[in-house]
């Protein structure tokens, strides 16, 4: 049996895989919001903070603690325009968290806001929102420049 927790790289060192941090999570669906929180820890996320609408979303992004990943459900029961969470979140600048999608409506995101990450349609399977968030994350100018 192999040990899964360390991969090989091509140089030949064992490296471990990339943690996910504090993940912020935005969902309506306080089931698919279980559902990936689960994935996600399995995942490696440190923390994840589910918030279900918009109001407390901004309450938590206001705290100014360091986030490394926003997955945002762009259509919540309080908003139908949750990616102007991105568009805040993007202000940030390179140092911003990670930034993924999720709805049942892709084409509804403006493409200026879906090139911000991966757009995941409804419904998705969780484990691909943790793998892409664990092999895509660091992609990018930054990224390259810092390996």
């Amino acid at each position: 049996m192999t040990d899964k927790s360390k991969t090989k790289p091509h140089n030949g060192k064992k490296t471990k895989p990339k943690k996910l941090g504090r993940v912020l999570l935005v969902e309506d669906d306080a089931i698919l919001a279980m559902t990936l929180e689960d994935a996600l820890r399995a995942g490696g996320a440190e923390e994840v903070i589910i918030c279900h609408t918009m109001k407390a979303t901004v309450e938590e992004l206001e705290k100014d603690e360091k986030l490394d990943a926003l997955i945002l459900d762009v259509h919540l029961a309080d908003r139908d325009d949750g990616w102007a969470l991105a568009e805040l979140v993007a202000m940030l600048g390179p140092k911003r968290p990670w930034i993924a999608f999720a709805t049942g409506s892709p084409k509804a995101i403006p493409p200026e806001i879906a090139e911000m990450g991966p757009v995941f349609e409804k419904p998705y399977d969780p484990e691909q929102l943790v793998k892409v968030m664990s092999d895509g994350r660091k992609q990018g100018l930054f990224s390259r420049l810092l390996g």
